[in-house]
Formats: C-alpha cells, structure tokens, sequence
C-alpha cells in the first residue's frame, strides 16, 4: 500500500511541477511578445534603431532571468515536497 502511495505522490508531485514550469514558459513567452511591441515600433519606424535593439536585449535578458527564478524555485520546491512525501512514507 505504502509503495501505491508513495508512487502517486511523487507522479502528483511531477505533475504539478511540469504544469507550473509549462506555464512558467507560456506566460514568459507571452511577456517577451507584449514587451517586445514598442520596439517594433520604433524599429519598423526608423527611430532609436539601435538604442531599441541594445535595449530590447537587456530587456529579454532581464524577462529571461526573471522567469529562470521561477523555474529553479519550482524545482527546489518540487524536491522538498518529495523529500516531505519520503519522509512521511517512513513513518
């Protein structure tokens, strides 16, 4: 029984941390699409070509490590949850 138990647990667990990291990357796409706008913008009409560019860049990185975060905190927090899980199964 213990082993049925511990076997959903950890599925569960790799569930909920696969469903935030897919939506940890959807919204970040989604962020990279909207903030990217006003740069088209000002690319497509010939204004602050490159300072949009040189900003654009600092901007994707920024967004990118914002999300890299989320990401590393989901899986640190995916271990806990399966150390928590183990350790209750033991008792």
């Amino acid at each position: 029984m213990n082993d049925q138990r511990d076997q959903h647990d950890q599925t569960l667990t790799e569930w909920i941390q696969q469903a935030v990291e897919r939506g940890a990357t959807s919204v970040e796409e989604i962020h990279k699409e909207i903030a990217d706008l006003p740069f088209e913008v000002l690319e497509r009409n010939g204004l602050f070509e490159r300072t949009a560019a040189e900003v654009r860049d600092v901007q994707d990185r920024s967004i990118g490590a914002v999300y890299d975060v989320i990401r590393g905190v989901n899986r640190r927090v995916g271990e806990l949850a399966s150390d928590l899980l183990e350790s209750r199964s033991r008792t």
